[in-house]
């Protein structure tokens, strides 16, 4: 019986990007006859929810999509009845009732220690470069403090605090919280003393299965879209979503739950600005969150804007833009349960709201994402997929290698460039241009501040700061500022090494290092028209 169930299950995978009438008819008879077996505890359950999660988010019509949610439920079922027998076995699956193990930040583990649908406790100390000694002698009452240096163990340092088992991880992070307002020192500690946790499931909320949008329409799917015109979806107009404070909960829910599922995480949903969310609906089931970041965690200079997309409100992909006036340094990740269907087109709906939203011209890709340090991307030809969509090298040896590739392969159905010259390719980032030249990037900025501060100020950093912070706020006409922030410091730098004296442009300069912290979409419209002027 398990033979046999493996065998239509491995079946199943074989048809499972295939959306021809036969197909279809074969992947609707296999779950069938799949829903008539009995499950058992295998591996291949996993490959199993991954299918239909696919089917789930790609359905081809409403009677395949509701054999597909009743197996899904009949999985749920199983997992919760055997539970005692399979949570450990399917360890990090994010199937419904199955624990993970995992490893987060601070502030993520923060946000999980009071979420609805799971428990998280201490698993184990790994990679410290810490003790717990170390870290707890910088936050302890003074009058505890000396326990720090009798040399206790981590678990003798609890047990002496009579700390139970069960209190233990929300004793250490009330301690770190102490850092909140010097977020990096706190990074700095709890990262050196390596916490992984468990995550335990409350209920079948907290699964890869039921994590998803429930306000987003249904889109039915004759095909794989893999040929379409993407010049012409680059400028479809889009428009926000508006969200009711219901649906605001949930999209944050189900886009955090999306990386504590994965094992993943990044910084725009770690410390996600919620007052910067928006939502924007676009076509064949696809939907987009894009978001940034609260202010202790911005970037100088540069907006990281983070984007979730939905696929039918499955989180099918993620990832972020580095925004700089007209520029974005963008980066894409579909999760695993969802690829091989629309990554094209869903990339170039990214780039859709990304160009509209932040009027961007220039969008630049990092070698990492086709090869460098990637044998993934070199071994599935990862450049390609970026070259097909008007991405080119930067490099303009490596441009007249790509043309020259370009037009063998359409010469050639068969030909495929070879790993050394994929290779080669990563020698350069790769761009899509809307326009002629280059917009200045932060790392322009960065660089001529650097040779600024080591002309004129001999590398005293600290000098450089103050002088340059006092000469632009005398130069735009306003007072000392008491609390100077972090944008204002950065800004009067720039200034000063571009030696800018427009006073205009010092004025959208104030104002930038002003509105930076509080409202991402007013700083990039202010950064735009420093540009402009």
């Amino acid at each position: 019986m398990v033979k046999s169930l493996n065998k239509h299950i491995d079946n199943l995978l074989s048809l499972n990007h295939l959306f021809d009438a036969e197909s279809l008819k074969r992947k609707s008879f296999i779950v069938d006859t799949i829903s008539k077996m009995k499950l058992s505890k295998s591996v291949k359950i996993i490959e199993y929810s991954d299918a239909l999660l696919f089917n789930s988010a790609y359905p081809s019509d409403k009677n395949l999509l509701q054999k597909v949610e009743n197996e899904l439920a009949r999985i749920t079922s199983f997992l919760k009845q055997n539970r005692k027998t399979t949570s450990d076995f399917y360890v990090n699956s994010s199937l419904p009732y199955t624990n993970s193990i995992s490893y987060f930040t601070h502030d993520f583990t923060r946000w999980l220690f009071t979420h609805p649908f799971c428990r998280i406790s201490i698993n184990k100390f790994e990679n410290s470069t810490l003790e717990l000694n170390d870290v707890l002698k910088f936050t302890l009452p003074n009058l505890e403090r000396s326990q720090t240096t009798i040399g206790y163990s981590n678990e003798e340092l609890f047990d002496h605090f009579s700390i139970k088992k069960d209190d233990r991880l929300g004793f250490l992070l009330n301690e770190l919280s102490r850092f909140d307002n010097q977020p990096y020192v706190k990074d700095y500690f709890y990262g050196s003393i390596g916490i992984y946790i468990n995550l335990v499931p409350l209920n079948l909320n907290f699964s890869k299965i039921y994590n998803k949008l429930k306000f987003t329409p249904t889109f039915y799917h004759g095909e794989i879209l893999k040929y379409f015109d993407h010049s012409e979806l680059l400028n479809q107009k889009i428009e926000f979503y508006p969200l009711s404070v219901a649906k605001k909960l949930e999209l944050v829910l189900v886009i955090k739950n999306s990386m504590a599922l994965t094992d993943r995480e990044t910084d725009p949903i770690t410390y996600m600005d919620e007052n910067s969310l928006r939502y924007i609906e676009l076509e064949r089931g696809i939907s987009v969150a894009i978001y940034g970041m609260i202010p202790e965690r911005q970037m100088p200079l540069e907006s990281y804007v983070g984007y979730t997309l939905f696929k039918n409100g499955y989180p099918a992909a993620y990832g972020g833009a580095w925004v700089f006036g007209n520029r974005a340094n963008f980066g894409i990740n579909i999760f695993e349960s969802f690829r091989g269907g629309e990554s094209g087109y869903i990339m170039c709906q990214l780039l859709r709201v990304f160009k509209q939203v932040f009027t961007i011209s220039y969008f630049e890709v990092e070698a990492y994402q086709y090869g460098l340090d990637n044998p993934d991307g070199i071994k599935t030809g990862a450049f390609w997929f970026y070259y097909r969509y008007g991405f080119r090298p930067i490099d303009k040896k490596l441009f007249k290698i790509a043309n020259s590739e370009s037009i063998k392969i359409k010469k050639n159905k068969n030909y495929r460039t070879n790993k050394a010259t994929l290779l080669k390719f990563t020698e350069s980032n790769i761009a899509l241009k809307f326009s002629n030249g280059t917009p200045t990037s932060v790392y322009d900025i960065t660089q001529k501040v650097m040779f600024m501060i080591k002309q004129k100020f001999k590398g005293n950093q600290l000098l450089a700061e103050q002088s340059c912070v006092n000469d632009f706020l005398s130069k735009v006409g306003v007072k000392k500022e008491v609390n100077e922030n972090s944008a204002l410091k950065d800004i009067a730098l720039w200034a000063e090494s571009y030696s800018v004296t427009d006073k205009e442009k010092l004025k959208i300069l104030y104002e930038m290092s002003n509105i930076k912290s509080k409202d991402l979409y007013a700083y990039h419209a202010l950064n735009l028209l420093y540009f402009k002027s």
